[in-house]
């Protein structure tokens, strides 16, 4: 199973998405799990991720939230603002499957 978390300032919108993205990863058939947290949580579940995926209107801090992902050998990807501001789960899930070259 691979595990996406997404992350924005307080995890509330981002927890939309995330639903959303849930839904359409069901439907698909994929073994994903996606969470959101608020981005001061993200290093407290590094350990146990696949991909951090940064709100667009946080893209201000998405260099930073890479830095400490780094170490963690995670990798970190802004999400598509039209996808992002639409809730669009099934985009999300098109954002998550190219980037893991999920089949």
């Amino acid at each position: 199973m691979k595990k996406i978390l997404l992350c924005c300032g307080s995890g509330a919108s981002s927890g939309f998405m995330a639903k959303n993205a849930s839904n359409a990863a069901k439907a698909r058939g994929l073994d994903v799990s996606i969470k959101a947290r608020s981005e001061s949580e993200v290093e407290d579940y590094l350990d146990d991720l696949d991909l951090v995926m940064v709100g667009p209107h946080f893209k201000h801090r998405l260099e930073a939230i890479k830095e400490i992902a780094e170490e963690y050998d995670v990798p970190v990807t802004l999400i598509d603002g039209q996808t992002y501001g639409s809730l669009d789960g099934e985009g999300l899930v098109d954002q998550i499957v190219e980037f893991l070259g999920l089949k």
